[in-house]
């Protein structure tokens, strides 16, 4: 049985030539949406997913828009609305050191260099130059940490561990 993981969610359709409009969750866009890949469609309220195999691929303002093999007008990939796109684990490519996966990120448990517990990665933010880490603190606090060398000094993925060294005003 394959685990999976989400790669994009279809928001809705582009024109009227079986386009869809995808708010990408992927750090590897032009590798996930290349063109020939596959992609597993999961619907709401379905346990099987459909295959899908990308034709075309294109990034327009903040999406990304893909057409499929065989579906070529509206009518086809309207039904799509609200499916996630997801790859299994066996299409995860190996990593450069020093990169990761969200998952493997995700519930993480962040502590500094001097061994205070400021909390477990929760999301993952995209926002520009570098990730940025939401770390939920005690009490609820969230705590965002710059995922940059000056920063996170260490990385365990198999211990679920994140060691850093804050910045002046990092964690206040």
């Amino acid at each position: 049985m394959d685990k999976w993981f989400n790669v994009g969610k279809i928001v809705n359709t582009h024109g009227i030539k079986g386009e869809v409009r995808v708010v990408s969750t992927t750090d590897f866009p032009e590798q996930r949406y290349k063109a020939g890949n596959m992609l597993y469609l999961f619907m709401p309220k379905s346990t099987n997913p459909i295959e899908l195999t990308v034709k075309n691929h294109r990034s327009h303002k903040n999406f990304e828009l893909l057409t499929f093999e065989g579906l070529e007008n509206i009518n086809e990939v309207e039904k799509f609305r609200d499916g996630i796109l997801k790859v299994p684990e066996s299409q995860l490519g190996d990593l450069e050191e020093d990169e990761f996966y969200f998952h493997e990120i995700i519930g993480c448990v962040v502590i500094t260099e001097d061994g205070e517990e400021i909390g477990k990665i929760t999301e993952v933010l995209t926002p520009g130059a570098n990730d940025v880490w939401t770390v939920k603190g005690k009490g609820g606090k969230e705590v965002y940490i710059p995922y940059i060398h000056d920063v996170v000094k260490k990385v365990n993925v198999k211990e679920k561990k994140v060691i850093i060294k804050p910045m002046e005003g990092l964690l206040s």
